[in-house]
C-alpha cells in the first residue's frame, strides 16, 4: 500500500510540529508563570495527539518501535504531569526536556529518512531523491 497524506497523518504530522514549536518556546521562557501552565497543558495535549495517532499510522501493515516510543511517551508524561502537581519541579523538568529531545527530536529525525512519506516529500522537493 502507498503511503498517502491521510486525514490522521496529517493530524499526527501538524501535532508533532506544533508541538516542537511549543516545546521550543517552553524551553526558553520563563517557567512557572500563569503563561507556562497555559502552554504545557497545550503541549502536553499535541504530545498525546502524537502518540495516540501513531497507532492509526503502520508502515506495510505492521508495528514497529515507534509504536513501542509513543506508549512509553504517554506513561512518561503522565509521570511528568504528576511531577509538577507534587512539587518535584526538577524531575519534571528533567523528564519534560528528555520527552521533548527523545520524542520529537530522535523520533522527528527519523521521519526524514528518504523512504518515509515525510522524507520523500522533503528530499524530493529539494530534489536530493
Amino acid at each position: 500500500m502507498h503511503p498517502s497524506f491521510t486525514p490522521i497523518i496529517l493530524a499526527h504530522t501538524f501535532a508533532a510540529l506544533a508541538a516542537v514549536a511549543l516545546g521550543a518556546a517552553m524551553l526558553l521562557a520563563r517557567k512557572g508563570t500563569f503563561m507556562h501552565r497555559v502552554a504545557s497543558r497545550s503541549w502536553v495535549a499535541l504530545m498525546l495527539v502524537v502518540a495516540i495517532s501513531i497507532f492509526w499510522i503502520k508502515g506495510e501493515g505492521s508495528y514497529s518501535w515507534i509504536h513501542g516510543l509513543s506508549v512509553t511517551v504517554i506513561v512518561l508524561l503522565g509521570v511528568a504531569v504528576y511531577y509538577a502537581i507534587s512539587g518535584r519541579i526538577e524531575r519534571h523538568r528533567k523528564l519534560m526536556t528528555g520527552i521533548y529531545a527523545g520524542a520529537l527530536g530522535i523520533a522527528g529525525l527519523f521521519t526524514l529518512i528518504p523512504y518515509r512519506l515525510i522524507g520523500r516529500l522533503v528530499w524530493g522537493s529539494l530534489g536530493l531523491i
